[in-house]
This record gives C-alpha cells, structure tokens and sequence, in this order.
C-alpha cells in the first residue's frame, strides 16, 4: 500500500509540474516564423522592414538630419578642408586716411555698420589743411569768375582784345579745376564741419569683425583701425591635391557640411597651378545660402566631379548606418516615421558610404543621430516581449 501511494505522489507531481510550465510559456509573446521558412530568412525579415512611428515634431526634437540618398560613387568625390572668405565686395579694411589722434569712435566689435557710415573721427592737421587748401580754391574760383565777367564788358566794348579775354577763361578753368580737386579730397577725407577732424567711413554695409583701434592713440595714415564683413558676401576657399584638381571643372558640384545641416555649393573657379609649399591647388566655391557661415570659419566640402553624374551606385553618411541584431540597416523615411531597411555597405571613406544594395537614389534617411531610432526601436521589440 506505501509503495502505491508513494506512485500516486510522482505522478501527481510531475503532473503540476506541467502545468506550471504550460502556464509560463502561454504568458510570453514568441515570434515565429512560417512553417519551412529557412532560418536565414527569418533572421533577415528580423530587424530590417519593420516601422517606426514618429512624428514630425519629435524628429526635430531629436534633432534627427534627413539627407538623400545621393547617386555616385565615392571614387567621384573629391573631399577639401576649406576656410570661408569674404567675396571683394563683401570684406573692407577701414584704414586711417591721414595721420592724427583717434578723438572718437562710434561702433564697438559686431556692431552692424552701414554703407557710408562714419566709425570714428581722427584729429589731425592735414583736415585743417585740407580745408584751407579748399578755401583758398574756392576763393581763386571766385576771383576768377569776376575777371572773366570784366575782361567779357571790355571785349564787348571794343576796349581790351581778345586774347585777354581768352586768358581770363583759361585762369577760369584752371580755379574751376582746382576747386574740383580740393572738394573731392575733403570729402574722401570726411572732413568735419570744423576742419579738425577726418571720418573713418565704411565702404560696405556688415558688421565690425576686427577693431583694434583705440581711443586717444596716435595713428599714422593708413594704419588699420576695423575691419568689416558682409556674411551675405562670402565664397569657400577649399584646397585640393594637384590630381583631384584635374579632376574638377567650374561648374561642378559641392556640398558644404556644418553642423547643423549642409549647404549646396558650385565650383567658382580653380587654381591653374598648385602652391610650391602646400603641394594644393585652391577651389573656390560659391555657397548657393550663407546661413551658419562666417568669413574664416573652417569646413569641409565634398566635390562631385563630373566622373560622378555617370558613375553607378548611391552613397550615404556614415553615421547613417546602424547595426541591428548583426545586419547594418539604413532608416528610410516614410510617411509615418522611418522604416529599417537591410543594406549591403561597400567601400567606406572621409564620412561617406557606399551602398551597393537596398537604397535607390532620391530616398530621405536619418544620418546624424540616426541611433536613437535603433533604440527606438529596440524599446518596441522589449515591450513586446
């Protein structure tokens, strides 16, 4: 009797065993596959092809870039550091016109300044001659004028002869002459209404970038007092070994990188030759915006050569491509959100990829912090679990 019921208590064990983990399997989500779908394609129908909702708001948030997918190879590409530069019209040296003491200035550092505007004034002696000079010029003008109308009385009466006449309108002209010469230098010199004192005057409208002049100081003429940039007026001076600069023709191309965002840009011109101590032919780039550029800020450009509209494949940021469960997937946007999608990455090079299957040319991804989509992402499949 103690052996049977000593049975009985097995099988009434193992029988709750069951049952515990009958009900511990059924409180799990399990994903499985089709029946005889092979385990390959199982693993890759997991990770790729699954969506991301996101709106619009939280990918700005995020502060999630979108870029395209663009068509070439790397091989096209040519990759610069450059500097930004003022165009001749858009960077101006306010120089002092005479020598004299800085008696006033008007704007600081990063001031906005206008075309035409006085900075500071500079007192000086060469002002008082200046105004002298074309006092006694307008004086001579005057005097000159009286003889002439004189000398024209007495023509007209037959009582002096002509050649007197015409010796006072030669002395006319020559007054006429030299008053045009001392007004026009009075007024490049900015001369002060009372003869004291010359203007520095901006040529441009900007902003003040540099403005070592200082209050009280003796300053001989032409010392650099400001220097003033237009941000609206810049170009890209982009340095290029001499073998990629046979490469590239006015016209191509480019794209400017910061870091907020990239700039669309064209290739201006290029130097014939290459510097003696760099080894560098300099590009020069024309930026189709100038937002997020300051003259003599540093960036890097990519250039794409004309071998790049007839090459074969598409390329994408680097920072882009994202490791999911083994398989490098790229965030395609959609409609909804992002979408992962399975890609197979070439050759890598200077922050770019190579794809050479699963993207098309003219696809909007997620580059730069592309990441916190695959945590997104990462997050669903726990919750699922």
């Amino acid at each position: 009797m103690k052996t049977l019921t000593n049975k009985r208590r097995l099988l009434l064990g193992a029988a709750a065993v069951v049952l515990l983990l009958g009900a511990g399997l059924t409180g799990r989500s399990v994903t499985r596959s089709k029946p005889g779908a092979a385990p390959e394609a199982a693993e890759a129908a997991h990770g790729a092809g699954e969506g991301i909702e996101i709106s619009g708001a939280r990918i700005l948030a995020a502060n999630i870039v979108l870029a395209p997918v663009e068509s070439g190879s790397l091989s096209a590409e040519v990759l610069a550091q450059g500097t930004v530069v003022g165009t001749p019209q858009g960077e101006a040296v306010l120089a002092a016109r005479a020598d004299g003491v800085v008696s006033r200035i008007s704007l600081r550092l990063g001031d906005n300044v206008r075309a035409g505007q006085i900075v500071a004034l500079i007192e000086s002696r060469e002002a008082s001659t200046i105004v002298a000079e074309r006092s006694a010029a307008q004086a001579r003008l005057t005097a000159a004028r009286q003889v002439l109308a004189r000398e024209q009385r007495l023509f007209d009466a037959e009582i002096t002869a002509r050649q007197d006449l015409e010796a006072a309108q030669t002395a006319l002209a020559e007054a006429e002459a030299e008053a045009r010469r001392t007004a026009a230098a009075a007024a490049a010199a900015r001369v002060s209404s009372d003869g004291r004192s010359t203007g520095v005057v901006s040529p441009i409208s900007g902003r003040i970038t540099s403005a070592p002049a200082v209050l009280g100081a003796f300053v001989p003429a032409g010392t650099e007092l400001f220097r003033v940039a237009n941000s609206s007026q810049i170009d890209i001076e982009a340095s290029v070994s001499g073998s990629d600069a046979a490469r590239i023709k006015p016209g191509d191309r480019a794209r400017i990188h910061l870091p907020d965002g990239e700039i669309e840009a064209m290739v201006r011109s290029i130097t014939p030759g290459v510097d003696l101590e760099s080894r560098s032919a300099t590009v020069l780039l024309s930026p189709s915006g100038t937002t997020g550029l300051r003259p003599g800020q540093a960036v890097s450009a990519r250039i794409f050569t004309r071998d790049a509209q007839a090459s074969v494949g598409v390329t994408v940021p680097e920072d882009s491509i994202q490791t999911v469960e083994g398989r490098e997937v790229v965030f395609v946007r959609t409609a909804s959100g992002f979408k992962a999608v399975a890609v197979i990455v070439g050759q890598r090079g200077g922050g770019r990829a190579q794809i050479t299957s699963g993207l098309t040319a003219g696809q909007s991804i997620a580059t730069r912090n592309a990441f916190l989509l695959k945590a997104e992402m990462g997050k669903g499949e726990g919750e699922e679990h």
